[in-house]
């Protein structure tokens, strides 16, 4: 997506909501909170907040009310998410969004508030999620990381459970750690590590599961099937982005010095489209789950399972989900998932290219808008991705680390599709 104005400062932002007390009940928004951070100094320019009248005011519970002090009475009166969605949107619209813990929760239930309008919603040019950062780069330092902690631990004072305090003592937080960051970088010790070589094959294999996305997809490079893979060449680098932006550790997977790209061949869907993964705004990441047919394939990505985790272990506190899973019960049926590409910055589409394959040659599908559509129905695409079909992946790795939850994507660039006669 293109901005058409340069939106340069940081808005972070907080939502307060009811809290369900039922399955299927949905959250209201009860009030917003923001402040715009210049990005150069780091100094609050402007802020906005209000209280928010749901459409039920009966969603107001006493859980909510223990939540953050919000009742009924107190929102009786406030305007509606409708009435003030131009100025949120305002705020927000084509800036760099962050908050705590807002790429699972604030980004879902804006999104969704705005679907409720039928309104567009407002895009981020990028986002900065506190929690999944400050977990990856500060460490558990602070306990379980959650907003009190942080403020306890830096002597901030306790945390109001209010939206404009909340964002505002989480801007003090991330300047706090920060700092400390900065004062631990002087350490000659802590620079990144180089890349570590791959012990031989049987060594390393081991039992066995939204922004990163590897960009290496040059002419030098190529996707090898994975029986082409020498395991004793693949290697894992590092290299330091912005250390306040998502994916700001890029880790690559190589092989003798090159991007690893792997190719698999007829590989049978067992579970279709997906969209339980979200990306950096609250948008479905589409994946499907295919049938691993490979040992071969098998033994390479516990291969590069292990040697990224290894990389990853010495400055992370995540669960590692492993590529090739194994149910219990099932551990002779193994799976892997692959996930559609995204656009680079913005997400709103997706650049896999899909092929069907018809005669031993490859014809492109008459779909693509339905590849890079902007609205996400990916119904059309059910047929496309139904199981028992079959399919050849060209795939690149792409490790993360994100909210105590790492591993690697096997991220499509192409999809030829074919079916079983």
């Amino acid at each position: 997506m293109v901005f058409s104005v340069d939106r340069s400062e940081i808005a972070f932002f907080d939502l307060e909501t009811t809290i369900p007390t039922r399955h299927g009940q949905p959250y209201a928004i009860l009030e917003f909170g923001s402040i715009l951070v210049c990005p150069k100094k780091l100094i609050e320019l402007e802020s906005f907040e209000t209280l928010v009248r749901p459409h039920d005011l009966s969603l107001i519970s006493a859980s909510s009310v223990r939540a953050n002090g919000i009742t009924a009475d107190a929102v009786v009166s406030a305007p509606t998410f409708s009435d003030i969605a131009d100025r949120v949107y305002d705020i927000l619209h084509g800036r760099v969004w962050a908050g705590h813990n807002i790429l699972r929760f604030d980004c879902v239930r804006l999104r969704e508030a705005y679907v409720q309008i039928n309104r567009p919603p407002p895009e981020p040019k990028g986002t900065i999620d506190s929690l999944a950062l400050l977990t990856q780069r500060f460490g558990r330092r602070a306990g379980d990381m959650k907003m009190a902690s942080l403020a306890a631990y830096f002597g901030l004072g306790q945390q109001s459970h209010r939206s404009l305090d909340d964002v505002r003592m989480n801007f003090e937080v991330v300047k706090h750690c920060a700092t400390v960051l900065f004062l631990e970088s002087a350490n000659p010790g802590e620079d990144i590590p180089i890349p570590i070589p791959i012990p031989s094959n049987e060594a390393m294999v081991e039992d066995s599961s939204s922004t990163t996305q590897s960009d290496a997809f040059t002419p030098q490079t190529e996707f090898l099937p994975s029986n082409e893979v020498s395991m004793a060449s693949i290697t894992v680098s590092s290299s330091s982005v912005s250390p306040y932006f998502h994916g700001s550790h890029k880790i690559q997977i190589l092989h003798r010095d090159i991007p690893l790209q792997i190719r698999c061949d007829s590989m049978r869907i067992r579970f279709g489209l997906s969209t339980k993964y979200l990306d950096h705004a609250g948008r479905p990441r589409l994946s499907f789950v295919v049938d691993a047919n490979s040992s071969n394939l098998c033994d390479l990505l516990n291969a590069c399972d292990n040697i990224t985790k290894r990389f990853m272990d010495s400055d992370s506190n995540s669960e590692w989900r492993p590529l090739v899973s194994r149910k219990p019960g099932f551990y002779d049926s193994p799976t892997i998932r692959f996930h559609l590409r995204t656009e680079d910055g913005d997400g709103s589409g997706w650049t896999t290219e899909i092929y069907k394959k018809e005669s031993s040659s490859l014809s492109s599908l008459s779909i693509p808008q339905l590849v890079t559509s902007s609205r996400y129905d990916v119904a059309e695409l059910d047929w496309l991705f139904r199981p028992g079909g079959f399919v050849d992946a060209y795939l690149c790795l792409d490790p993360y680390n994100y909210q105590q939850n790492a591993g690697i994507r096997l991220v499509a660039k192409k999809l030829p599709f074919g079916y079983a006669t």
